[in-house]
């Protein structure tokens, strides 16, 4: 029996008050079991504990390949043409050491959950996600990995597809994602995937609508189909920037039916303002999904890093509380309450998205934690505080060292 006392810590609903927290066997309880040994202890002097932080949409299969492609036009297209091209050449091996780099990077800024979109087609096969696979099993100790696989180059159209996400689906992916812009019938693809997903009893997680013109929404299908296969709360739409561009009665009316449905949307803002709005010459228009109006209407939102260092997002170090922040800047969000959404959008509204019931600080809770010099969770998002500690199923996983100015 592992048993943790953390001493003189802030939980983020109680700024006044520093209390003492105790852990057994990877959960938070209400009391210690009795034991002869003394329990570990930790005293972190009045410092603010956070649940793990979690990225919902993140590609840790195509990360880190900026050396390998040419960025002149920084549209989704040459993003797209680009990836492909360096993808012929991946190996499980280079996959891995890339994934290695992004994952450590967010293991560093708090995040102790993540679900990672994997490419599946007949060119790459199933050497991403065996990679993938690898990470998962060898980062455990870290963070969880749920494997999302998905067709980004169709799947209607490009025979063989599906027999590969099946396969995968069958031997450890545990999610199927979908990119209906890929192919010539989107809806088609979206009426297969939800036949796949009841097939394999697994949530849906689909790139859609990423672009600016509010004409041609595919939404509405998604919705349908998740009423249809009474899918609710397992349907995430990840981008769905057309939603940005849609008048506000019309917007309204479709988020409501979203809540109603329990399709869930993930903003990208990293990718969404690197790639759209590129044609506009003034008034440049953000082009992210504003949450903030979704989350009123009662849609279950996410904030998430999407891709780092390749043509669809030329950087990134995968901090969540940046991308919070980022989205804070670019959605006139500043008042306390709205720096709280947006931490709630890369924490507890997400492990909602997820479905994960056990997170949280409760007792009962899976103990996977941050712990920040900050005083309230809202200073957080404002100051981009960087977690000092993070902890998995109460056993410490990193340590960030506080700067030392060196005055003469």
């Amino acid at each position: 029996m592992n048993q943790l006392i953390l001493k003189k810590l802030r939980l983020p609903d109680a700024t006044e008050t520093i209390i003492d927290c105790l852990i057994e066997d990877g959960f938070f309880v209400e009391r210690l079991s009795p034991r002869s040994a003394a329990p570990q202890q930790i005293d972190l002097a009045g410092r603010l504990i956070l649940p793990g932080l979690i990225e919902t949409h993140i590609h840790l299969d195509k990360a880190c390949i900026m050396d390998r492609c040419r960025l002149s036009e920084g549209t989704l297209a040459e993003a797209i043409s680009q990836t492909s091209q360096a993808k012929a050449a991946f190996t499980e091996d280079d996959v891995y050491a890339r994934g290695v780099r992004v994952l450590e990077q967010a293991i560093a800024h708090g995040t102790t959950l993540m679900r990672t979109h994997v490419e599946i087609d007949p060119g790459i096969g199933l050497t991403g996600f065996e990679a993938i696979k690898r990470l998962r099993k060898d980062y455990a100790w870290a963070v969880d990995l749920e494997i999302c696989v998905f067709p980004q180059e169709g799947l209607l159209n490009n025979p063989g597809t599906e027999e590969l996400l099946c396969q995968a689906l069958e031997n450890g992916a545990t999610v199927l994602g979908g990119c209906p812009y890929m192919d010539s019938d989107p809806e088609g693809q979206i009426r297969r995937l939800f036949e796949l997903a009841r097939h394999y009893d697994c949530d849906l997680d689909l790139h859609l609508d990423f672009d600016l013109n509010p004409e041609g929404l595919t939404v509405p299908e998604v919705i349908r189909c998740t009423r249809e296969n009474n899918w609710g709360g397992r349907v995430t739409i990840g981008h769905a920037t057309k939603l940005s561009a849609l008048c506000p009665d019309h917007f309204n009316a479709l988020a409501l039916d979203l809540a109603e449905a329990g399709v869930q949307v993930t903003a990208l803002p990293a990718t969404d303002l690197f790639l759209t709005g590129r044609d506009a010459t003034r008034d440049i228009p953000r082009g992210v999904a504003p949450l903030a109006r979704l989350h009123r209407c009662g849609v279950t939102c996410s904030l998430s890093t999407n891709n780092v260092g390749n043509p669809f997002t030329p950087f990134g170090d995968v901090s969540l509380i940046r991308q919070a922040n980022l989205y804070a800047n670019i959605a006139h969000l500043g008042t306390t309450e709205d720096m709280l959404k947006c931490l709630g959008w890369i924490s507890s509204e997400s492990a909602r998205l997820l479905g994960r019931m056990d997170y949280g600080l409760a007792p009962g809770c899976r103990a996977d934690f941050i712990v920040l010099d900050a005083q309230t969770p809202a200073e957080v998002i404002a100051g981009i505080q960087q977690p000092l500690m993070g902890f998995k199923g109460g056993r410490q996983t990193f340590e960030r060292q506080p700067p030392k100015l060196l005055s003469p």
